[in-house]
């Protein structure tokens, strides 16, 4: 019995990695971090893993079924930035009025903006701070109203980013 199980967790050792980029992830799983840095092997996955770590969204994703760890819908990718954008809220705010940082640029992924776009993205939320954030009573969801509205009336980013998803808020 004891060597029974000895194999089958054995085999659940080599074949646990070939289901996990099954799925579409790397080794660091589901979450934010294998939407931004993808499934690629590597050194990559230690950010990736970081990015769901700092951003809690492997636990929320593997709970609702968001962030690459479940069907993903246009609503599910919706859901995932309020969640994100309710979450590091402070961080968000602070990197739109700077016009760069972390936070903003997984927030221009999760628009799925091209990274080539993140500088000009960051650069637009510093030129439209005060539209997007317009006072200390700015919740989260006025937030990312204002932003699509300002990205949307954007003449580069309303092409590259893909606006549509958030059409269903």
């Amino acid at each position: 019995m004891v060597r029974n199980n000895l194999l089958l967790f054995t085999a659940f050792l080599f074949l646990f990695p070939m289901s996990v980029f099954a799925a579409g992830y790397g080794t660091a799983g589901c979450g934010l971090g294998s939407i931004v840095i993808g499934s690629e092997r590597g050194p990559e996955q230690i950010f990736a893993a970081t990015t769901n770590g700092t951003s809690g969204s492997q636990t929320f994703g593997m709970t609702s079924g968001t962030s690459n760890c479940g069907d993903h819908g246009l609503l599910n990718l919706s859901k995932e930035r309020e969640v994100f954008a309710s979450e590091n809220y402070t961080s968000l705010v602070k990197e739109m009025a700077q016009g760069k940082g972390e936070h903003l640029n997984i927030l221009a992924s999760m628009y799925q903006c091209p990274t080539a776009q993140y500088q000009e993205f960051g650069a637009m939320t510093q030129k439209k701070f005060n539209d997007i954030v317009p006072g200390a009573q700015t919740t989260p969801d006025a937030l990312l109203s204002q932003l699509e509205t300002m990205l949307s009336q954007h003449h580069s980013l309303s092409k590259a980013c893909h606006l549509q998803l958030s059409a269903l808020n």
